[in-house]
């Protein structure tokens, strides 16, 4: 077997410089098109370019504890270790000023693409004999059906490039006891996504228990005892990102969703078997817009797979072979993991949510099987193509012209077709099978001159990549918001053109109808928010009021309440999308209370007549047992006229803070005037001053009694709180949220937020690193000693 050495770099460059050059002819076009940027639609656009530029500004300005621009407000480290934290590429836009980052995010891409191909290049250089073979995969892969879906998902690509080398570093290990590289790549992979990590953790262990109970491995207890110190101090070395993330993940209710039942063992939509299957033989759908399978209910699980030019042509060839192999074996098991839903769940610690998002890792196995068998001798690529066309068309044929009936009202026709987007149902079906009839054209050189077709067989990989990339693009850019007249005027300039009043008093601010994430391209606090990663409090408090709390904030006008409960002064109303927000039927604001001020940044801005400042308090209180037994229309209204306490400590808060009980607040007023009158009291004794910094936030209250005074930011256990100098304690109250007791008087209260988990995280690594080094040090050590003593042995 191959070790990487010096003499293999030049096809390392080659590999390098083609996956990026077919990445530059891919992006460059849009980037053009997009004035610099690189923009495409849906989560794109609305996370990936925003996080990156916010992370990146928070960063280079010491806001890494608390992020107030994240929902409510987040734990920085927790909520973005997921997308961008651990990522050497996002690191890469630091030195640049936050203007240059949504312009770099085209360029990030073309060199993660390249990076893609020359790590896969690396893994499969080990088992074929040509570097142009291993060219050949890496460019499969890293251009695979799975990658070009991903562009979706910006942060899905760091996965891609790195498994390859976890994978090389473990045969390093296997094959030549290569001591310290996996442990390394453990914590590369590890420290970069915590999400793909554990999938690569399975597939590791898939990996290496085939391998070894085939024979194809062996290791002596000694080594074993070895690699599994690695696995671990691997782990250790990353702990300063991996300990706060999930300190911080547990608290959010979607980790906890087991498969069961039948569930476990099929899927409950038929649709999505046939989806599976095509994501092998087509271009991917695009993610939100399946068409195939347009009720598989798999719109974002990141089915592709697809190899340009070859599809499946390689792997059927090598499956066909009647000699056993590992990759073999290992391709069927893998094939067989994704059609039952428990096995597919074990690259996700089994949850049930649907996804296949671990699927470069079998492009990867793919990519090998295919260059490989253009290696053997025993290949009959001839049936393996028929096969590939055979199944192409027997999928996209039935799709196509299945007759079905439509009925609409009392009228009934028929139609033919069961995809939902003929538009572009058929420009899939047409690049799948050109791109089998270009490999045909190729396999003309196959049996002449091997180097040639391979030569010519990574141009058509390339040229491929690129077509179907532009369609996949294309199409995409056409289901987003408009790039020239909205997102890029607006949102892309930073807000620079927004001026509003009262700005040295905090407030957030709320977006009627408009896109995702937009106060977060002008890095404002606010009550809209996109983003799977919050605190579990923000996950508690949002579904008690009738909020679904998913993968987003998104609370609609009927809980107007909300607004003035969380200090939300401000509401934009964009003027290029979506409904307005004066009611034409009534020509009133949608809800009660809000005044028009101006029009800026291309939105009319609406003020709230009964905002609240932060930091205010109450004269009643309720428990959570009667704040519970309330519909959910009347929660969030009563949130202004009583605190609500936990059951088992509301008395004893009460007497310390002269709480009086609202009796039967069933029976309380609940009518727009009573909203009105709520919000002026609670406003009356608001904090005279509230400033939020990088550590935390402190504000100035005055009470002529002790009093409770509450904050709309979310609980969680890194928050400490100090009252004229003096440690407090923390309360949670409103179901999620903090409030601490001040005394009469002028109070001075300091809110400090510390990462939980971030320095115990921070002293394991470090731990790790220095227990690695000596590890590697003994290692080497010994290995010289053992070559001396060899030499001797000679010399004797």
């Amino acid at each position: 077997m191959k070790r990487l050495s010096l003499e293999q770099k030049p096809y390392l460059l080659r590999a390098l410089l083609y996956g990026i050059l077919t990445a530059a002819v891919l992006f460059l076009p849009f980037i053009i098109y997009d004035k610099g940027y690189f923009l495409f639609y849906g989560d794109f656009n609305v996370q990936q370019v925003p996080f990156y530029q916010m992370c990146h500004d928070a960063i280079r300005s010491g806001n890494v504890k608390w992020s107030w621009t994240t929902d409510l407000g987040a734990n920085f480290v927790g909520s973005y270790s997921f997308y961008l934290l651990g990522s050497p590429f996002f690191w890469l836009t630091i030195p640049f000023p936050s203007e240059a980052v949504p312009y770099l995010m085209g360029p990030l891409y073309i060199l993660k693409f390249g990076c893609a191909a020359m790590n896969g290049s690396i893994y499969i250089r080990r088992y074929v004999h040509s570097s142009e073979g291993a060219i050949l995969g890496g460019m499969l892969y890293a251009f695979s059906g799975f990658a070009i879906y991903n562009v979706f998902f910006n942060h899905f690509h760091e996965a891609i490039v790195f498994f390859p080398l976890l994978l090389w570093s473990l045969d390093e290990y296997m094959y030549h006891r290569r001591r310290g590289v996996f442990a390394f790549f453990v914590f590369v992979t590890a420290f970069i996504n915590y999400y793909f990590f554990v999938g690569m953790v399975t597939f590791l262990l898939i990996y290496w228990l085939l391998r070894f109970f085939q024979k194809d491995w062996r290791i002596s207890a000694r080594d074993f005892g070895f690699l599994a110190l690695e696995a671990v101090l691997g782990v250790l070395c990353a702990c300063a990102i991996l300990l706060p993330t999930i300190l911080c993940i547990v608290q959010n209710p979607r980790v906890d969703s087991p498969s069961q039942g039948w569930y476990a063992l099929l899927y409950d939509n038929e649709q999505r078997y046939l989806h599976i299957l095509s994501c092998f033989f087509f271009p991917p759908d695009l993610p939100a817009r399946a068409n195939f399978t347009p009720d598989s209910n798999s719109q974002w699980a990141s089915l592709g797979a697809w190899l340009p030019l070859f599809s499946m042509t390689g792997v059927i060839a090598f499956l066909q072979r009647k000699k056993k192999n590992w990759l073999k074996t290992l391709l069927l098991v893998l094939f067989f993991m994704t059609m039952v839903p428990v096995l597919n769940s074990a690259f996700q610690l089994f949850n049930s949510s649907y996804y296949a998002r671990w699927f470069y890792m079998i492009t990867l196995m793919m990519s090998l099987a295919t260059v490989h068998s253009l290696e053997l001798s025993d290949v009959d690529w001839l049936r393996a193509i028929k096969w590939t066309i055979g199944i192409t068309l027997g999928i996209s044929l039935p799709i196509g012209f299945m007759v079905k009936k439509v009925t609409s009202g009392e009228e009934t026709t028929w139609s033919y077709g069961l995809e939902k987007y003929p538009s572009r149902f058929w420009p899939y079906v047409a690049i799948a099978l050109l791109s089998l009839l270009l490999l045909l054209l190729i396999f003309h050189e196959y049996r002449k001159n091997r180097r040639r077709f391979m030569r010519m067989a990574i141009f058509g990989t390339a040229c491929i990549s690129v077509v179907y990339g532009w369609f996949f693009i294309t199409t995409g850019k056409t289901q987003g918001d408009d790039t020239h007249n909205e997102l890029i005027p607006y949102a892309l300039n930073g807000g620079k053109d927004i001026d509003l009043p009262y700005s040295d008093i905090f407030s957030r601010i709320d977006v009627y109808d408009g896109m995702d994430n937009l106060p977060m391209y002008w890095q404002m606090p606010t009550i809209q928010a996109f983003h799977s990663i919050v605190p579990g409090s923000v996950m508690d408090f949002y579904p008690t009021i009738g909020v679904k709390r998913d993968v987003a904030s998104r609370p609609d006008t009927k809980v107007y309440a909300l607004r003035s409960f969380t200090s939300c002064r401000w509401l934009f109303d964009p003027t290029t999308r979506g409904q307005n927000f004066v009611d034409p039927a009534t020509n009133q604001t949608r809800m009660p209370g809000w005044t028009y001020i101006t029009n800026e940044n291309g939105s009319n801005i609406y003020e709230n007549e009964y905002f609240i400042p932060m930091g205010f308090s109450y004269q009643k209180f309720i428990t959570r047992a009667e704040y519970n037994e309330l519909s959910e229309s009347q929660r969030c209204l009563v949130l202004l006229k009583a605190i609500v306490l936990p059951n088992d400590k509301a008395a004893a808060i009460a007497e310390q803070s002269g709480l009086t009980h609202l009796d039967s607040p069933q029976l309380a007023d609940f009518s727009q005037q009573s909203y009105f009158k709520d919000c002026v009291e609670r406003a009356a004794g608001a904090c005279t001053s509230f400033t939020t910094d990088n550590n935390g936030f402190s504000a100035v209250a005055q009470s002529d009694a002790d009093r409770l005074i509450f904050f709309s930011v979310p609980y969680e256990s890194g928050w400490s709180v100090t009252v004229n100098g003096q440690p407090a304690e923390i309360e949670k109250v409103n179901v999620g949220f903090m409030a601490v007791k001040v005394p009469a008087g002028e109070a001075q209260i300091r809110f400090n937020y510390e990462t939980p988990g971030l320095k115990i995280g921070i002293f394991l690594s470090i731990a790790g690193f220095l227990i690695l080094g000596v590890y590697v040090f003994r290692s080497r050590q010994r290995k010289r000693w053992i070559e001396q003593q060899r030499k001797l042995d000679k010399g004797v």
